[in-house]
């Protein structure tokens, strides 16, 4: 039984490699102590790939499949042994085995703001992020390149390269898509898809493909995030600036009326429902004509703005006269309140 022992501790008849972790790019078949045995088995599973490695030149590269290991198999690493016995005694070299499924779900982002050259807006800076996808495609490469002789190569071990890279290309992406920059913002599939055109060749510089790229948010500077916006609102009334205008107006008119009563407490509220809402009126009314080409010169609009109908004034000064009778304004503020409205009417 010991010699047996012996024997099937030095010799290797089949050779695999079952994944038991997400994440492994590369692993070497533990081969410290052994040899391969002249007809032994390499079993490499779908989403696999296996390099035999002799002297520190690969020898050969074997696709999923179960493969005899004989001369005719092997015939590189023959050559590099220089073998008179053609396989007949057992052999040494390292194995290596490569992930080729989709490594998902890897993040990249930009810690902090990047500056970018934009036709409209000059220099620009932004923070993006998001997630892509890359499988090994090349393990030779990968393992001249990347891997090399380590015992285990996880997706951990390349992250920090890879984001570089993204970080790297967003500039040159950005420029080489021709999309405007507040469109290539508003658009994250075309920017994703302007990233993964140009990071593509550099990941094949090292023995990988970029599957897919997901741009899931872009942070553009306060000042282009306004003009964004306003851009977005255009297109709401089908880039029609006369309804455009007319919908910020509508926008405006309650912040108008909140402010129209100039004072503060139960009058300040009365004064802003009242004028202010007139005085809203007045003010879209006024823009609907100007739009129409019907509006007087912009010193008129203004002054036209600036005083209220006498039956919005009167209605009002109701509204002041029961909060006095109230009790709730005195004789002085209503007084005050009225002296005001009056004055709208010159």
């Amino acid at each position: 039984m010991a010699l047996m022992d012996f024997i099937k501790k030095q010799f290797i008849d089949v050779i695999q490699w079952t994944e038991e972790d997400d994440g492994t790019l590369a692993w070497r078949f533990p081969m410290a102590g052994m040899e391969i045995q002249n007809g032994g088995v390499l079993v490499v599973r779908e989403s696999q790939l296996a390099v035999f490695v002799n002297e520190g030149k690969v020898a050969d590269v074997f696709g999923p499949g179960t493969h005899t290991l004989t001369t005719q198999t092997l015939p590189v690493l023959t050559y590099l042994k220089n073998w008179d016995k053609l396989f007949e005694s057992p052999f040494k070299s390292d194995v290596y085995f490569f992930s080729t499924r989709q490594q998902i779900d890897q993040k990249w982002g930009t810690p902090q703001p990047i500056t970018i050259r934009d036709a409209d807006f000059g220099a620009v800076r932004l923070r993006a992020f998001g997630n892509y996808a890359f499988r090994i495609a090349d393990p030779k490469l990968f393992h001249t390149e990347i891997s090399g002789t380590r015992e285990n190569y996880t997706t951990a071990d390349i992250d920090g390269q890879l984001r570089g890279l993204v970080l790297q290309n967003i500039s040159n992406a950005v420029a080489s898509s021709g999309i405007a920059f507040l469109d290539l913002a508003a658009n994250q599939l075309s920017f994703a898809q302007a990233l993964t055109r140009q990071l593509a060749p550099e990941f094949e510089k090292i023995g990988l493909k970029l599957e897919g790229m997901t741009v899931q948010n872009v942070s553009l500077p306060e000042e282009l995030q306004k003009i964004l916006d306003q851009k977005i609102g255009m297109g709401m009334v089908g880039n029609d600036m006369g309804k455009f205008m007319q919908y910020q107006t509508a926008q405006a008119i309650p912040k108008f009326a909140e402010g129209a009563g100039g004072g503060s407490g139960i009058a300040g509220d009365a004064m802003g429902l009242g004028a202010g809402v007139a005085l809203g009126q007045v003010l879209a009314q006024n823009l609907a004509a100007g739009l129409q080409g019907k509006a007087a010169p912009a010193a008129a609009a203004v002054a036209a703005a600036a005083g209220v109908k006498p039956e919005d004034v009167m209605a009002t000064l109701e509204k002041l006269g029961e909060l006095k009778g109230k009790g709730i304004l005195t004789q002085e503020e209503f007084d005050a309140k009225k002296a005001e409205l009056l004055k709208k009417l010159v």
